[in-house]
């Protein structure tokens, strides 16, 4: 009986902190009208990802284009 009464109140519990709405005010940040794209609302978190995912690409592009090269190039007898 005790055991069934904790683990009750424990799965009401954590059901009511999960249950905290806040679309609203996500909804007032991204249609907040600031310039910023969207995906760059959500402040410095987004901004690093952003920044890490454009520096990863560009590493990778370049990393291609010169594979590219060397390879496009005869190979030098021994």
């Amino acid at each position: 009986q005790a055991l069934r009464q904790i683990s009750q109140r424990t799965i009401s519990t954590a059901s009511r902190r999960q249950a905290e709405n806040r679309v609203p005010e996500k909804q007032k940040l991204f249609q907040e009208d600031n310039g910023l794209p969207v995906y760059l609302k959500g402040g410095a978190k987004d901004s690093l990802i952003y920044r890490t995912t454009a520096g990863l690409t560009m590493f990778g592009t370049m990393y291609a284009v010169y594979y590219l090269l060397v390879s496009s190039m005869p190979k030098k007898p021994n």
